[in-house]
């Protein structure tokens, strides 16, 4: 598979508590042109939810996210979870998601975390959580001495802040959930989530 950070300017954080959504949701934002798509594991319908666009959307990269156990590796990748994205890391988690045998992106916010994953062979990394850990400016500060990381810049990051992260070179794409306004959900309106997508997806 191409690299995840390389699929779409945006990737689309979904948070899914009905089954039911998940596949309309999914159809929504492929067609606004985002087809990488992390269902995090918060929810108990998180791995239905991946199992339901696996099987039924299939122009849709489909990934699972706040993946912080091995178990919760399993858990994924039996699902259909096509990659894996993780809010931090440890040797024993990392260990996991290079076992899987599908692209996984182990979240840092400090250079010492990005120079243990590059002695590692990970160069590949989630910047979270981005706005709180000091944003573009402290990514731009890491191209220097650590040219070799690119990232997925994820939390708190909005259409409006998405073209700045987007400009450095060390990110690939963001990760995002304001295409997915939660009154957009509720009601079903799938349009809506389409047409945010397709703003998000023109970004580049």
């Amino acid at each position: 598979m191409t690299s995840v950070l390389d699929l779409a300017p945006v990737v689309p954080v979904v948070v899914v508590d009905d089954v039911a959504d998940a596949v309309p949701l999914a159809r929504a934002l492929v067609a606004g042109g985002l087809p990488a798509i992390e269902v995090t594991l918060r929810t108990p319908a998180a791995p239905d939810a991946i199992r339901a666009i696996a099987a039924e959307v299939p122009d849709a990269v489909v990934g699972a996210g706040t993946v912080i156990s091995a178990g919760t590796v399993t858990e994924a990748v039996s699902a259909g979870a096509r990659f894996l994205v993780s809010p931090g890391w440890t040797d024993t988690l990392l260990a996991a998601m290079r076992a899987s045998g599908v692209p996984f992106l182990p979240g840092v916010s400090t250079t010492s975390e990005v120079v243990a994953l590059l002695e590692r062979g990970v160069t590949e990394m989630k910047f979270f959580p981005a706005e709180a850990a000091g944003g573009t400016a402290y990514l731009k500060s890491l191209s220097g001495p650590l040219p070799q990381a690119r990232f997925c810049p994820t939390g708190g990051i909005s259409l409006a802040s998405a073209p700045s992260y987007l400009a450095l070179k060390n990110v690939g794409c963001v990760g995002g959930s304001w295409m997915l306004p939660p009154d957009a959900i509720t009601s079903k309106d799938w349009a809506r989530v389409e047409k945010l997508a397709r703003e998000a997806s023109a970004l580049r």
